[in-house]
Order: C-alpha cells, then sequence, then structure tokens
C-alpha cells in the first residue's frame, strides 16, 4: 500500500509536473520572441530617423558619428533597390530584397528573424523600406537550456516527491500495521483485549472502535460456536450412549429373537434421533450464514399439515386468518421449528390439537392437554431441561431449545403463552 500510495503521488506530481514545465517553455518561447520583434522594431526605428525622404521621393540617409549599431543586418530599400546594406550573407541579401518588396511586418526564414518597415512619401506613397534581421541561435540556446533545466530540476522534484511521500506514507501506516498485527494477536489467543479510547487522531481513533467491534463479533461467533458444539454434543449422547448399550448387550449375551429385534429398534430410533438433531442443528448453521432466508407460503404448508398428520395422533385443527401469510424464511426451516411444539401437543393433548397461522405472521400452536406448570415456564426453553423427565418420553429435552434457537436465527421468535400455547413468530416475506 505504500508503494501504492506513493507510486500515486509520483504521477500525479509527474503530471502536474510536466504540464507547468510545457506551460513555462511555451511562455519562454513567446517572451523571447516578442524580445526579438521589440529588438528589430527598434532597429528599424533607429534607422528609419536617419533617412530623410526628399519631395521628389528620393531618400537621403545621415550617416552619424559612430553607426556600427546601425549598419548590423540594416538594410535600407529605395523602391526595390537597395542604398544602403550591410556586408552579409547572399542569403541573407536574397532575403531582404524579397522582403523589400513584399510589403511590411515580420517574417522567419532559416533561424532568421525579419521585419520591414516602410517609409511613407509624398502623397502617402512608399518612398521606401527598412528592413533589419537578428539571429535567433542565441535564443533558441536559451530556450533549449531553460528546457534542459527544467527537466532536471522535474526528475529531482519527483525523486524527492517519491521519496518523501514513501516515508511519510510508511511512518503513517506504521501504527495501522500495528494495530492489525494485535487484533490479529488478540483474535487468536486473547479475545477479551480491546484497543479502547486512547489518545490517537481521529482516524486511527475510528479504525480502533471498528477493530474492537470486529473482535467483539469474534468473540460473540466463538461463543456461538462453542454452544453450538456443547449443545451438540450433549445430545448426541444420549442416543449415542443407548447405541453403545444395546450393541454391547447384543454382542456380550444371547437373546432371543424378540430381545434383539427390541435392540434393534431401539438402536434405530436412537440413530434417528441423532440423524434428526444434526439436521436441525445443520440447517439452523446454514440459516445463519446465508443472506437470503427464502420464503414460505403458509397456506400451502397449513395443507401439507393437515394431509400428513397421524390418524392415531389427537384430532387436529387448522385454522388460517385472512390476510398475508409468506414468511420470509425458508420451509424447511419453518418445518423443523414448528415440529417439536407438533410433537409435544400431540404427546400431551387430550383431544385436540389446534395449529392457527396469523397474519403478521404467527403459527399458534396449542393443546387441550394439562399444560406446562408453573415451575417449568421459565426453563422450558434451556437446552437438556425436561418438565417431566418420568413420563416414559425418551426425548433430550432440545426440542424447544432447537426450535427457539431456528426461529431466532430466521429473524422471528418462540414464546410461550399460557401453560400449553406456543406462539412462532416469523419475519413477513
Amino acid at each position: 500500500m505504500r508503494g501504492r500510495l506513493a507510486l500515486l503521488a509520483l504521477v500525479t506530481t509527474a503530471a502536474w509536473v510536466l504540464l507547468l514545465t510545457l506551460l513555462f517553455n511555451v511562455l519562454l518561447s513567446g517572451r523571447l520572441r516578442a524580445d526579438a520583434d521589440d529588438l528589430l522594431r527598434t532597429r528599424a526605428e533607429a534607422a528609419a530617423s536617419t533617412v530623410q525622404v526628399l519631395p521628389g521621393g528620393t531618400l537621403r540617409i545621415a550617416e552619424p558619428a559612430d553607426d556600427s549599431a546601425l549598419d548590423t543586418d540594416i538594410w535600407i530599400y529605395q523602391g526595390a533597390r537597395a542604398v544602403e546594406r550591410p556586408n552579409t550573407r547572399r542569403s541573407l541579401q536574397r532575403q531582404a530584397d524579397a522582403l523589400a518588396g513584399r510589403g511590411s511586418g515580420f517574417a522567419t526564414a532559416a533561424g532568421v528573424r525579419w521585419y520591414a518597415l516602410p517609409l511613407p512619401g509624398p502623397g502617402g506613397r512608399r518612398a521606401g523600406t527598412v528592413v533589419t534581421a537578428v539571429g535567433l541561435s542565441s535564443y533558441h540556446r536559451t530556450l533549449t537550456s531553460a528546457l534542459a533545466g527544467s527537466i532536471v530540476l522535474a526528475v529531482l522534484l519527483l525523486l524527492g516527491v517519491y521519496a518523501v511521500t514513501r516515508a511519510v506514507v510508511g511512518r503513517a501506516l506504521r501504527p495501522v500495521a500495528e494495530m492489525t498485527r494485535q487484533a490479529a494477536d488478540w483474535s487468536g489467543h486473547d479475545l477479551g483485549r480491546r484497543f479502547g479510547v486512547g489518545r490517537r487522531p481521529a482516524e486511527l481513533s475510528s479504525l480502533a472502535a471498528r477493530l474492537d467491534e470486529l473482535l467483539d463479533r469474534l468473540a460473540v461467533v466463538l461463543r456461538h460456536e462453542q454452544q453450538w458444539s456443547a449443545e451438540l454434543s450433549h445430545e448426541l449422547r444420549a442416543p449415542l450412549s443407548r447405541i453403545v448399550a444395546e450393541a454391547d448387550w447384543l454382542y456380550r449375551r444371547p437373546r432371543p429373537a424378540e430381545g434383539r429385534r427390541a435392540a434393534l429398534d431401539v438402536i434405530r430410533s436412537a440413530a434417528d434421533e441423532m440423524q434428526q438433531i444434526c439436521e436441525t442443528l445443520l440447517a439452523e448453521a446454514r440459516n445463519r450464514s446465508t443472506r437470503l432466508p427464502g420464503r414460505c407460503h403458509l397456506a400451502e404448508f397449513a395443507a401439507d399439515l393437515s394431509a400428513r398428520w397421524p390418524s392415531a395422533a389427537p384430532r387436529l385443527r387448522v385454522e388460517t386468518g385472512d390476510g398475508e401469510l409468506t414468511v420470509g424464511a425458508p420451509p424447511e426451516i419453518v418445518q423443523r421449528t414448528l415440529a417439536p411444539l407438533l410433537d409435544n401437543a400431540r404427546r400431551y393433548a387430550a383431544t385436540t390439537v389446534v395449529v392457527r397461522f396469523e397474519p403478521g405472521v404467527s403459527i399458534v400452536v396449542s393443546d387441550d392437554g394439562a399444560g406446562i406448570s408453573e415451575a417449568a415456564r421459565d426453563h422450558v426453553f434451556e437446552p437438556g431441561y425436561r418438565a417431566e423427565p418420568g413420563d416414559g418420553h425418551r426425548g433430550a429435552g432440545l426440542g424447544l431449545a432447537l426450535a427457539r434457537r431456528l426461529a431466532r436465527s430466521a429473524g422471528g421468535d418462540l414464546v410461550l403463552d399460557g401453560h400449553s400455547t406456543f406462539v412462532l413468530r416469523l419475519p413477513p416475506g
């Protein structure tokens, strides 16, 4: 990250320096050209001040005492004929002749800047022309030197910016790396440690708060997984013990056919119980880790429930209220949450079990049995708790606890209303 930030700063500075360098050289080039034009115009006007136009249009040149400056690359023409010219190269002479016959103004050719100044004669006619020239080589050298200097300065500036940015970013990120290392170490060895509120810059204080939240979540997840593992181990221990005991009994002592069949039934029943426990807990874990909870139409669920209800069980009455009965939970979660409630109602009902689907969305399960005692009401959802251990039922006391866990993992809840009525609330879909 430090290298990327330093590179980003380098690229941004390079673009800005390149723009400034180009702008500086363009402005310098324009300034040097303007200086050359001012020099040509001044020399042409100085030469024109020595020329007198006679009434007949003839030019008379007054020679000053020291005219060496005026004789440098200055031509004076009467019409197209040069009456005053310097001793110079023929190529310059041809260019001066062409410029004198063409008119007035500036021109550039072969590294030389030219200027033609017309001399007015009688009647406003043009009597002659003063032509001046200056070589641009010195100006080009100045431009080249300025460009080379600006490039060297830009390179040094970019190297300095990169080094300083890398050092500053590294220094700024050092506390972040240290905090990250501490958070990783604490998450593996000491989940109780936190950064807390300290004397830090605002950005690092915000980072510390976010890392504390992350550690809190990790601690919650770890406690949840430990609880999940403990519940799974606790609930599997009882049926597994029955399987081991029955298998050991069959192995060590011969038993009649009916005894072996009963032992195998016990083993099969315990295995089915273990499978149900595993599937329920795994379904809860999958539902907790997914972002899309799914949907379920309770009207279809009610019809399926009536069709599957055992004929030998107490009578089932299904009531479906008016309104929206679509919940935001997958059908398997609703089914596994409702299964322990229906099992308990079927087991303890005297004659009738009532399942009422209410808009809102709630599922109310009640029966006409004796109900849960006042002493057991506060413990009915505790894992492993059984209100009547001697009722002949081989349950492990996990059904209602798992049902509430599944309901809450789907965004709902399961509560006891009265002595024999359970209310399952689910999020609308």
